[in-house]
C-alpha cells in the first residue's frame, strides 16, 4: 500500500490504554463535525456506527483548490443503503470468514467492520483521512479489530494481494469505473472475488460492460433493503476472474 497503515486495538473495557483512545477520538469528532450514533442489526449481531449527521454542511470545508484538484465530495460521512445491504449480506452469509479482506472506499467503515465481526482480516481504506478517523473509531466502539489505511484507487502500488475486494455505492462517476476495475485486478488474488454493491445506478451496466471486457466473471444477488419508510433497490455483483 503507498499510505500509512494503521492498526486498530479492541478496547478491552478495562480502562486500558485502547479504550482511552476510543474516547478521545469521539471527543474529538464530535468536536469537528455535528455527529450521530445509529444502531444496527445484522444477522444476530447488533452494531453502532457513528458518522456525520448532516454531509451537506461539510461542502463549506472544501476550498475552490482543492475541489479543482480532484473533485472530493464528502461522501465518506454519510451511511449509504447500499453499505447497510452489503454489511448485512457479508453477516448472514459469512463468505468472507477467515478471509483476507480489503474495503475500497470505505466511508465510516461499516462494510469493513461487519466482514471484521465475521472474522475476516480487514484492511479498510478510502480516499478521506477524515474517513479513516471514523472507521477507526467505529471499529473500536463495535470491537472489532481491522487495519485502516488512505488508498487512492486511482493509483494502487505494491503487491499485496487479497482473497476479497468489497465495496458500496463507488459507482457514482464515469471517471472511477475503470480505476476501481483495475484497482480490483492489482489487489486481488487470483481465485479471488469482488463484491460491490450499487444502488441500481445506470453508471453500473458500463461499469459491467468494462468488467467482462477485463476478463472477470460476474453473478449477482439482487435485494431489497428497507430505509425509513421507503425500500431501497440494492443489487450486489460478485466479480471473479475467469480464469480462476
Amino acid at each position: 500500500m503507498p499510505f500509512e497503515r494503521y492498526e486498530v486495538q479492541v478496547p478491552d473495557g478495562s480502562g486500558s490504554a485502547s479504550e482511552d483512545e476510543m474516547t478521545r477520538l469521539h471527543k474529538t469528532l464530535a468536536s469537528e463535525y455535528d455527529v450521530q450514533e445509529v444502531p444496527y442489526r445484522f444477522g444476530d449481531s447488533e452494531f453502532t456506527f457513528l458518522s456525520v449527521r448532516d454531509s451537506y454542511a461539510l461542502l463549506d470545508r472544501i476550498s475552490p483548490e482543492e475541489f479543482l484538484k480532484d473533485e472530493q465530495m464528502p461522501y465518506w460521512a454519510e451511511i449509504w443503503p447500499a453499505a447497510v445491504t452489503l454489511s448485512r449480506e457479508i453477516m448472514e452469509r459469512q463468505e468472507v470468514s477467515g478471509k483476507k479482506v480489503i474495503e475500497l472506499g470505505a466511508g465510516v467503515g461499516m462494510a469493513s467492520i461487519a466482514a471484521a465481526r465475521s472474522g475476516a482480516h480487514v484492511l479498510s481504506t478510502d480516499y478521506s483521512t477524515e474517513a479513516l478517523k471514523f472507521v477507526a473509531y467505529n471499529a473500536m466502539r463495535n470491537r472489532v479489530a481491522l487495519d485502516t489505511c488512505r488508498l487512492d484507487w486511482r493509483m494502487v502500488m505494491g503487491d499485496e494481494k487479497f482473497d476479497a475486494v468489497i465495496a458500496a455505492d463507488v459507482l457514482y462517476e464515469r471517471v472511477n469505473l475503470l480505476p476501481i476495475i483495475t484497482a480490483i485486478d492489482a489487489l486481488l488474488t487470483p481465485d479471488g472475488a469482488a463484491y460491490i454493491a450499487d444502488p441500481r445506478r445506470r453508471l453500473a451496466d458500463q461499469f459491467l460492460e468494462l468488467v467482462h471486457e477485463n476478463g472477470f466473471l460476474v453473478s449477482d444477488t439482487r435485494k431489497y433493503d428497507a430505509e425509513g419508510d421507503q425500500t431501497v433497490a440494492v443489487t450486489i455483483y460478485k466479480f471473479q476472474r475467469a480464469t480462476a
